[in-house]
């Protein structure tokens, strides 16, 4: 079977010039490595902090590439050119409040600025898309935090079949 291909995006000025080695991209993967029992690959994008960019590259994923999950780092704070959520807002048919109010909640837990925090996730079609902050560790709490309800939302949306390795994560899915 052919690795499902999921979206793993980078939106950062100084990564994509080169100046500063991007570790929210590597977190996503290391945190899909684990998470994931079925067989991925990532359609990386590397990206700045431009609105059109960012929305260019999501519809990408979601319609040419035919990414069921695009995963975002970076952009997601107060500061005048943090636009991941306003791209993301912008080619989404749906919000899905909860996922940005999960995320907030756990990472409360360890930061107090998690409040300044404004990841969000939304649907595309069939493609879930769902911003996370840029620090590994944070990436990491913050998928453990939503990750149990991603496989059950793709196939309420048709998107592709992801299984866990539930000695990590337990997704949750109905019974019958």
């Amino acid at each position: 079977m052919n690795p499902i291909p999921i979206g793993v995006v980078v939106v950062s000025d100084r990564a994509s010039q080169g100046v500063y080695e991007d570790k929210g991209g590597p977190g996503i993967e290391a945190a899909l490595a684990a998470i994931l029992a079925t067989a991925w690959r990532p359609v990386r994008r590397l990206i700045p902090d431009e609105r059109p960019a960012i929305e260019a590259a999501l519809r990408d994923l979601a319609d040419i590439e035919k990414c069921s999950l695009i995963l975002t780092t970076g952009g997601t704070g107060p500061a005048p050119r943090d636009v991941t959520p306003e791209a993301t807002e912008a080619v989404c048919e749906r919000l899905l409040p909860g996922f940005g109010e999960l995320m907030r909640t756990r990472s409360l837990l360890e930061v107090p600025t998690a409040i300044l925090s404004r990841q969000l996730a939304g649907t595309r079609g069939s493609s879930l898309i769902v911003n996370l902050p840029g620090k590994p560790s944070a990436i990491r709490t913050c998928l453990d935090a939503v990750f149990p309800a991603i496989p059950y939302c793709l196939d309420l949306i048709g998107g592709a079949r992801l299984e866990t390795n539930p000695d990590v994560c337990k997704a949750f899915r109905p019974k019958g």
